[in-house]
């Protein structure tokens, strides 16, 4: 096990760290990568690779694991959701990032070239930010690659989380991935977007879904004899659609995560500072629920809410 900090030094902007740990077993086995914190207010997954980094017997595994325990360190220090406090970007929305850009930028450069160029399957960790009240689910991204796709889809049943939205809609060009999981897709690598836990909460059962999730990972990529087997079906989604406002003020949500819904059916108000209501934000979809923003604050064109139709 070798635990290192990777630089990011200063540019037009203050540098930062990244936190990252290396298991290598003695035999060969593929190269998994996890990342948590790419959100800094995303918090069981930061911890949940705490405890899988005191769980991992590394004289039994096969193949290597690296951790990148917390990818954007100002936004965790910083406790901002979204967005990075130094230079005001998403750092999920920056990859694979620039190697003169500012701080985000720079990180996600760091991370693609770090840690994603040398894995072979990479699962970026996440749950409901700071606003976002969820229910666990994850991304399963389609390709024009078919034997890349059956690949990404084991790795969903393999995590166990039974709710599967079903992606058609990343980037296909790698210099322009804009996401970190689609970073590696990009690079014909299977990988996926985890969601478990919500609203700033650090609760056991959401960590302990991640654990669970990554040892059923490695379980079923032959890493490890031990871990909870594969699902043999799931719900999946599709389509979805993420519903953003159209307005700025205050945010009433009207529904809650695993929710059915109608097309049509509001999924929240808004007022504005004077509790006038400027806006109904209805679901466009028939669906689930699968996240609600849940706190007042609400900018125009920001997410409210993501449906799913079970299909």
């Amino acid at each position: 096990m070798i635990s290192r900090i990777l630089e990011v030094p200063a540019g037009s902007d203050a540098g930062t760290q990244i936190p990252i740990t290396t298991f290598h077993g003695p035999h060969d086995g593929p190269r998994l990568a996890l990342i948590a914190g790419n959100h800094g207010y995303e918090y069981p997954p930061i911890l949940a690779l705490q405890k899988l980094y005191e769980r991992i017997d590394e004289r039994a595994l096969r193949g290597s694991i690296t951790m990148v325990h917390v990818a954007n360190m100002p936004s965790f220090l910083g406790r901002t959701v979204y967005f990075s406090p130094v230079d005001g970007k998403n750092l999920n929305r920056c990859y694979p990032g620039r190697a003169d850009g500012t701080v985000s930028e720079r990180i996600a450069h760091a991370i693609t070239t770090e840690v994603i160029d040398q894995a072979d399957v990479v699962l970026d960790l996440h749950c409901g930010d700071g606003n976002e009240w969820l229910r666990p689910y994850v991304y399963q991204s389609v390709t024009a690659d078919e034997a890349l796709n059956l690949r990404i889809a084991r790795l969903a049943l393999a995590f166990g989380i039974d709710h599967v939205l079903v992606d058609r809609g990343r980037p296909v060009d790698p210099a322009k991935s804009v996401y970190c999981s689609t970073t590696a897709v990009t690079r014909r690598k299977p990988a996926m977007t985890v969601e478990a836990g919500s609203l700033g909460q650090t609760d056991a059962e959401s960590v302990e879904t991640i654990v669970s999730g990554v040892r059923g990972v490695m379980r079923d990529l032959g890493m490890t004899e031990d871990g909870p087997p594969a699902l043999d079906k799931a719900v999946y989604l599709d389509p979805s659609v993420v519903v953003t406002s159209p307005e700025t003020g205050i945010l009433y949500p009207l529904v809650r995560p695993d929710q059915r819904v109608k097309k049509g059916e509001a999924l929240a108000r808004i007022t504005d500072f004077f509790a006038r209501v400027v806006a109904m934000v209805e679901s466009p979809i028939d669906g689930v629920v699968l996240y609600v923003v849940a706190t007042p604050p609400m900018v125009k064109g920001q997410p409210v809410a993501c449906v799913g139709t079970p299909r």
